[in-house]
């Protein structure tokens, strides 16, 4: 099953992809597969949090935005050879956070419902 994300200007994106501290707007329609997740996590934000765009300015996540963290099953992640300097394998898994600021209107719980609906033991 696939959700589907809207762009709009009260949703932005955090993955592993991009520095720490970062987010990015979404700007454009994208589908996720959610065969490919293995964890789902929902949560608001209690204190305004400060990140970057990638031009370095600052971009201040308000509390009551809510997340979404979709944490990607191990097939769809990175495999580090060494760590500090010592031989050993690392599998890290892709995770994409999907920042709903409080003035979004609706995405938020389109998204949320569609999830829920899968889910066997509610």
């Amino acid at each position: 099953m696939f959700i589907k994300v809207r762009k709009n200007c009260g949703i932005y994106m955090d993955h592993n992809g991009l520095e720490q501290r970062h987010l990015v707007p979404v700007t454009s329609n994208f589908l996720v597969n959610l065969d490919h997740v293995a964890e789902i996590s929902f949560y608001t934000i209690k204190e305004a949090k400060t990140r970057y765009d990638l031009e370095q300015h600052e971009v201040i996540v308000p509390p009551h935005t809510r997340v979404i963290h979709l944490q990607m099953s191990y097939l769809h992640g990175t495999h580090k050879e060494t760590i500090n300097e010592k031989k050993a394998q690392l599998a890290e898994r892709c995770f994409y956070k999907l920042y709903f600021m409080p003035e979004e209107m609706g995405q938020y719980e389109e998204i949320r419902n569609q999830i829920e609906t899968k889910v066997l033991n509610q």
